[in-house]
């Protein structure tokens, strides 16, 4: 259920950001790094259009993200596995073609800068009255540079990835090296994310607060501590 009334709430001292897709606008940024590959390699050979290669690999990341998450996966894998299935798929047997444009599409994601509208103002109101920080799934190699060259990393503390802590989120052990590095207790954090099961209900399990980022109002019957629509909304909770 949206939440219909807001209050400030004081008890919070450290609020800990999930990054893609509720800060940094990871679809934006996704299909305008893949635009660029299709020109580079020439898959309009292969592809109709642009939309049909970057849809069928959006399609096969998230099939193998998925089994990357659940440990069935290495990252190696990972980075050419899901262009070696897109390609395939439209007649391009090419294994080391796939591994040239997975290294391609790691450098040119984070030069992407496309935010989440309110991502600025509402980092700005924040990082005056909170400590603040980023617990992601993503490659640390990307996710640094992602904030950097949106020039939102000014506003962080602490940016965690799942390979720093050696954990996953949901797993409750991401959520708790994250609060050990910022020296931060779980009554005094809240978590934001974009993903009920992974940032929401991981935080609400490991016993931290959440503000669930729904921007889509996606139906959902689970409890959580707020949600919100629009980034600047959180402005009227903290």
């Amino acid at each position: 259920m949206i939440l219909n009334f807001f209050f400030k709430h004081n008890a919070y001292k450290h609020i800990f950001f999930d990054l893609d897709r509720t800060l940094w606008d990871f679809e934006q940024n996704m299909r305008d790094a893949l635009a660029e590959i299709y020109v580079n390699h020439k898959l309009d050979l292969a592809f109709p259009n642009p939309n049909t290669f970057i849809d069928c690999f959006n399609r096969n990341n998230h099939y193998l993200w998925d089994k990357y998450l659940k440990g069935e996966l290495t990252k190696e894998v990972l980075r050419y596995k899901r262009f070696e299935i897109t390609l395939a798929e439209y007649g391009i047997e090419s294994k080391p073609l796939a591994e040239t444009i997975g290294d391609e599409y790691l450098t040119l994601m984070p030069l992407k800068t496309a935010l989440i509208p309110g991502t600025r103002e509402t980092l700005d109101y924040l990082a005056n009255r909170y400590k603040l920080h980023v617990i992601s799934n993503g490659f640390k190699e990307v996710q640094l540079p992602k904030l950097q060259r949106s020039n939102i990393d000014k506003y962080f503390e602490w940016v965690v990835t799942s390979e720093h802590s050696g954990f996953h989120k949901p797993d409750k052990r991401a959520f708790g090296y994250a609060l050990s590095k910022a020296n931060a207790r779980k009554g005094e954090s809240i978590m934001i994310g974009d993903d009920l099961e992974i940032d929401i209900l991981g935080a609400k399990k490991f016993g931290m607060d959440q503000i669930y980022f729904n921007p889509k109002s996606n139906p959902h019957q689970a409890k959580v501590t707020f949600e919100v629509r629009e980034l600047v909304e959180i402005k009227k909770i903290l």
